[in-house]
């Protein structure tokens, strides 16, 4: 198998010379197949040696189909401002596949969606942190959950005694319905978000489940906040052409997505400073500073587990690749934010980095997450809660003993053990 200077096979990958029947060298040896790696805690080696060696490089999909995979910081903003690329398409029929999908197509570009049904604005007003107390109810929620921590007494599940129950809680405060809600949306994003090479029978199952129970919501006095908003919109002209299930659409896709983001991010941001105590405890000693550090924080974080997908819709060249129209292009957040030549001597945890925001961890361009303030929010006044509460907090086993998920969207530990 040959490989660009400087570049190793992806682990696994049959490394000896591929052969045809009767003997002869194939000429088209297997592609690296992607992702590299599921361990939150280091950056798979692959990411540099790419970036250095072949910044646009054919890569083998989980659905098994052929994609350019883009590592550095300028091509992968180049990719995501440059309506060439599109996300909208990489749901369409016959096109190659980062995976299969696990949500109806036609909910892959849920913001277009939103705009397109003159709900925008109301989203947009339910995502910001300012909308009257919802910072209050965020360091509330924090307090309250760490009561429940500190009296179960050491050890926790830091992902799921708190990151989890935190984003899903905000969540039914943002869209206005009742907390109790949480377990039953929650339920269905391990598979919702999961990575699998074909169809999964669940999804369908709980897209349906869920767009049924939050229909009903629209109906419940009890409703406030987004979803109340939106069920008023129903006795209004302007607004016939909207049905119940565009609606709910909006409630279950806004949940999911936003947990899995939120919390998603949290818990591996933990999983950072657990793992970097020079820099967890510099948060703790200065909380003035944890601002910034979420920025960071963001920047070197391993949340985003994959890749963020477009198709080429014309011929384009990148770098030094012409792409042509129809194949699929993956944009390699890691690689971007970890980039020396966009960010010099990248793995350092420096909260005084004076570009650290023109990471790529919202993505960019006309998909630029909608959330960007609220995600923000969330994560300072969870690690400002829990960094004042549990001083010493550390993980309760060896970093190499945590469990990852795999095939998943996020990379997450499958539990994040703590004491304090």
């Amino acid at each position: 198998m040959t490989t660009a200077p400087g570049i190793r096979p992806h682990i696994g990958a049959d490394v000896s010379p591929a052969v045809r029947p009767g003997g002869r060298p194939d000429r088209h040896p297997p592609l690296p197949a992607f992702p590299f790696s599921w361990d939150g805690t280091r950056v798979p080696p692959e990411v540099a040696e790419l970036r250095e060696a072949a910044p646009v490089r054919r890569v083998r999909t989980i659905a098994g189909d052929e994609a350019w995979l883009v590592s550095s910081h300028e091509l992968c903003a180049q990719v995501l401002k440059d309506d060439r690329f599109s996300l909208k398409d990489t749901s369409a029929p016959g096109v190659p596949r980062q995976y299969a999908l696990t949500i109806p197509p036609e909910v892959v570009n849920n913001m277009g969606n939103i705009t397109g049904a003159g709900l925008r604005r109301a989203v947009m007003k339910a995502l910001n942190p300012k909308a009257p107390g919802l910072t209050d109810w965020m360091r509330a929620e924090a307090h309250r959950l760490v009561d429940l921590i500190v009296a179960d007494g050491p050890t926790a599940d830091l992902r799921g005694a708190f990151c989890e129950p935190y984003s899903a809680g905000m969540h039914c405060r943002i869209l206005g319905i009742p907390q109790t809600e949480a377990p039953a949306f929650l339920r269905s994003l391990d598979i919702a978000f999961m990575n699998s090479p074909c169809p999964v029978a669940g999804a369908r199952l709980n897209w349906d489940r869920d767009i049924a129970r939050m229909a009903a919501l629209l109906d419940d006095p009890a409703t406030h906040g987004l979803m109340g908003e939106l069920a008023g919109l129903r006795d209004d002209a302007d607004h016939a052409h909207l049905s119940d299930e565009l609606l709910a659409t909006v409630g279950v896709t806004l949940f999911g997505a936003g947990v899995v983001s939120t919390s998603g991010f949290l818990t591996m941001a933990l999983v950072y400073l657990l793992t970097h105590p020079i820099a967890r405890d510099l948060l703790r000693d200065r909380p003035d500073l944890i601002g910034p550090g979420v920025e960071e924080l963001l920047r070197v974080n391993l949340s985003i587990g994959d890749a963020l997908p477009r198709l080429a819709l014309e011929d384009v060249r990148l770098g030094d690749v012409g792409i042509r129209a129809g194949e699929l292009v993956l944009v390699l957040v890691e690689g971007a934010n970890l980039d020396p030549e966009k960010f010099p001597d990248p793995h350092r945890f420096d909260v005084h980095r004076d570009n650290t925001a023109d990471h790529l961890s919202f993505g960019g361009g006309a998909h630029y997450c909608p959330a960007t303030a609220l995600g923000r929010a969330h994560a300072r006044i969870a690690l400002e809660v829990l960094l004042d509460r549990l001083p010493d907090l550390a993980l309760a086993v060896p970093a190499s003993q945590l469990v990852w998920r795999t095939g998943f969207m996020k990379r997450i530990p499958e539990r994040l053990p703590v004491t304090w």
